[in-house]
């Protein structure tokens, strides 16, 4: 496939550990009026996309890579799609790419340089990561979390809401014990001006080499095994009465190990679904867009978190069928 030789188009990334805040990031990037046309890239760790279906309604493409981190057994896939989009330059003049929240940036930072069309035709602007106030605490031994934050060249200390200020000058000082060059800012629900995220020509390929000098290499990256996701998928009714006390249960044995559960669910034949999503021992639940006519009202989980019982949890939902 033969190219135009055009100006290269500059890629933001979304990183940061699971339930930071990244799709409400990307949500706030598509709906500014920032004057750019933005193809997205959405990454999941799981079976099923729940991510992409939490964006809101745009004209921009969405493309959804799933079941796997894109910085291992999808990254051919993400490569593939950049070359595809690089045939529809016509369309869009900008390009973000939401990673999982257990991807470490350095192989997603490695396609841009590996791949030609990638390295002639996309430009890395920069590398935004996305810090939960509340609960990065919990996750600081994660080799991801804290790879999030050194490869970062902005960083959101997101949800200070949720924190008292002397836990939020704690929390900074670690991050910049991490990474002492990022640009930082202090956010609620990812509200920022977007200039400080795009177009920013942040990165340098120099100083991510000065942090890891072989993350050019193929076989730089290890997860830990012990974290997992496990997907549902089902028809039927969901009872909203079991579902509320299968939820809060579930929270309060299991809260510490279940880093993020996302859901779209059929609840008691409303109009519309029904979106919720967790950290840990906080749930959050409410009223999405109306079921489209002829839709399947499938519901739809996603949990990700440490040794998950996969059996165990589809039988207590399915327990919540009416």
């Amino acid at each position: 496939m033969a190219y135009l030789k055009v100006k290269p188009t500059p890629v933001t990334v979304i990183t940061g550990y699971l339930g930071a805040g990244k799709t409400t990031l990307l949500n706030r990037i598509l709906t500014h009026k920032h004057g750019k046309k933005v193809a997205v890239i959405v990454n999941e760790f799981g079976e099923i996309g729940i991510d992409a279906q939490l964006v809101i309604d745009t004209d921009e493409e969405i493309l959804e890579m799933n079941n796997g981190c894109i910085c291992c057994t999808v990254r051919g896939d993400l490569i593939r799609i950049v070359n595809s989009l690089m045939q529809k330059r016509d369309k869009f003049d900008y390009l973000v790419i939401e990673t999982t929240g257990l991807a470490d940036p350095a192989p997603v930072i490695q396609s841009f340089f590996v791949d030609e069309v990638m390295r002639s035709h996309a430009e890395l602007d920069a590398v935004v990561t996305v810090v939960d106030a509340k609960h990065i605490c919990h996750h600081w031994d994660s080799n991801e979390a804290q790879e999030q934050i050194a490869f970062a060249d902005v960083v959101l200390i997101n949800k200070i809401d949720l924190v008292s200020q002397p836990q939020l000058q704690e929390l900074e000082k670690r991050v910049r014990e991490i990474n002492a060059f990022a640009k930082l800012y202090h956010t609620q629900n990812c509200n920022l001006n977007i200039e400080g995220i795009l177009g920013v020509k942040a990165f340098d390929l120099k100083n991510a080499l000065s942090i890891d000098s072989n993350f050019l290499e193929e076989d730089a990256h290890e997860h830990d095994r012990s974290i997992s996701s496990v997907a549902i998928a089902q028809t039927g009714i969901v009872d909203s009465d079991k579902l509320t006390n299968w939820l809060n249960q579930l929270t309060q044995t299991q809260g510490q190990n279940i880093f993020r559960l996302k859901g779209i669910l059929n609840v008691d034949s409303e109009d519309r679904r029904f979106v919720f999503q967790g950290i840990h021992m906080l749930l959050d639940g409410r009223p999405g867009r109306p079921w489209k006519p002829g839709e399947s009202r499938k519901n739809e989980l996603v949990f990700i978190g440490r040794n998950l019982d996969e059996n165990q949890l589809k039988q207590e939902f399915r327990n919540c069928l009416a």
